[in-house]
């Protein structure tokens, strides 16, 4: 790699908003200590049991409100307003449940962190389409995962040391984390300049011109569509392909939510867990940029199916896995799959959005993805529990196969509109 350049190379050319927004992202992942250890935070204030499911499920159920909610203001308000929102409210919220008295207020300031917390990726996955064209845009969203992981795995050991010397110092360092984030938008991101389809002009109401008068197809779109998620409900395409992309992250998300019952029930200490969480770590920060090197010119549908495929036999190879070596192959299958997939997904929703509406395409796949770890977390946990690992193992292995299956024959259709949009 040439010295004149400190980017990696598949990054090079990508604009100063985009490394500022990558930048913001591993601030603000840095501080991501409070959610890891709620659980642990949440016995040391004696909440056990059953109200402890209460605040994890008003947690969960953050994550399906902020992303709906965020989409729409990204549009109505603008994309640094809105990100503003949600880092400041979650920052606010943060105090608000380390200072909660009962079970009740620490349920209700759970829902205000991720609601906020989750306004913020449509927005800034919004400024990032408006910041490149439809080439860089898969990666722009690499860069953006690979800052989110590269955050992540220094906040989870950063988290562990910092919640033995006190748990006020997760929540001061997370709600800080989310405070510099805010001032890098405040100061560092503007807000795109975004044109209004000019109104069509009535035409005089004659015979003639009532049968030979023609309405230009982009006239009134963004008052036709309004401010709500109807164009998105509009687009058959795209509620065929967000639900396709729903499996796969369901299936992803169980990394998260079902390894650890597998490790804990091979005997195993947490310890492990940690470790594989390590490896995986590792793998994609290590790998990313060479990954996305090397695929960002292949079709991408077709890079997307494949990895998704790799990341159901990770995930399956969990059910064979009984020692510390199994387990290692199953995370690094399905890591490899992470590598591979990294920012398609939300590159091919950012190209098939109308400008105008990127941050409710963007709002809607947000919500696709929290609604597919709360359903990790819930129906995934129960078949784990109540139908056996088994059948959660070979489940995951055939949807999301069968998803990557559906998503690759929706690629031709997906490119005659990425391609007639470019056109027009």
């Amino acid at each position: 790699m040439p010295s004149s350049s400190p980017s990696p190379s598949p990054f090079r050319g990508l604009p100063p908003v985009v490394w500022t927004i990558f930048a913001g992202t591993i601030v603000n992942r840095l501080g991501y200590l409070v959610t890891p250890f709620l659980v642990f935070f949440l016995a040391s204030r004696g909440v056990t049991g059953t109200d402890t499911s209460y605040v994890l499920g008003a947690l969960g159920a953050g994550n399906l409100i902020g992303p709906a909610v965020g989409g729409i203001l990204a549009d109505r308000i603008g994309r640094r307003p809105t990100m503003l929102i949600g880092l400041i409210g979650a920052a606010a919220a943060q105090g608000a449940l380390f200072l909660a008295p009962g079970v009740w207020t620490m349920a209700a300031a759970s829902l205000l962190i991720s609601t906020a917390g989750s306004t913020v990726s449509p927005a800034a996955y919004a400024l990032l389409a408006d910041a490149v064209d439809s080439e860089r845009r898969q990666r722009a969203y690499a860069l953006f995962g690979w800052g989110v992981n590269i955050g992540t795995a220094v906040a989870g050991v950063l988290g562990g040391y910092l919640a033995a010397h006190g748990y006020w110092l997760l929540f001061a360092v997370d709600g800080g984390s989310m405070l510099l984030y805010a001032a890098v938008v405040a100061t560092r991101l503007k807000e795109p300049t975004r044109t209004k389809t000019p109104k069509t002009p009535k035409a005089p109401k004659t015979a003639k011109t009532a049968k030979t008068a023609k309405t230009p197809k982009t006239a009134d779109r963004e008052t036709k569509d309004g401010i709500g998620y109807g164009v998105v409900l509009r687009d058959r395409l795209a509620l065929i392909l967000l639900p396709l992309f729903g499996i796969q992250l369901f299936v992803y998300s169980l990394t998260e939510v079902a390894l650890p019952l597998a490790v804990r029930d091979s005997g195993l200490s947490p310890a492990v867990y940690g470790a594989m969480a390590a490896v995986n770590a590792v793998l994609v920060v290590g790998l990313q940029p060479f990954a996305t090197a090397r695929l960002a010119k292949l079709p991408q549908l077709a890079v997307q199916s494949a990895g998704s495929v790799l990341i159901a036999a990770g995930v399956a190879l969990t059910g064979l896995a009984d020692g510390i070596a199994g387990y290692t192959v199953s995370v690094v299958v399905w890591s490899l799959g992470e590598v591979v997939v990294a920012g398609i997904a939300a590159g091919v929703v950012a190209n098939l959005a109308p400008a105008h509406a990127r941050g409710r395409y963007q709002g809607a796949f947000s919500w696709t993805w929290g609604v597919a770890r709360f359903a990790a977390l819930t129906v995934g946990v129960a078949a784990y529990t109540n139908l056996g690992p088994a059948a959660l193992w070979w489940t995951a292995l055939a949807a999301g196969s069968a998803a990557a299956a559906g998503t690759l024959a929706l690629a031709p259709r997906v490119n005659r509109r990425t391609t007639h949009d470019l056109a027009a």
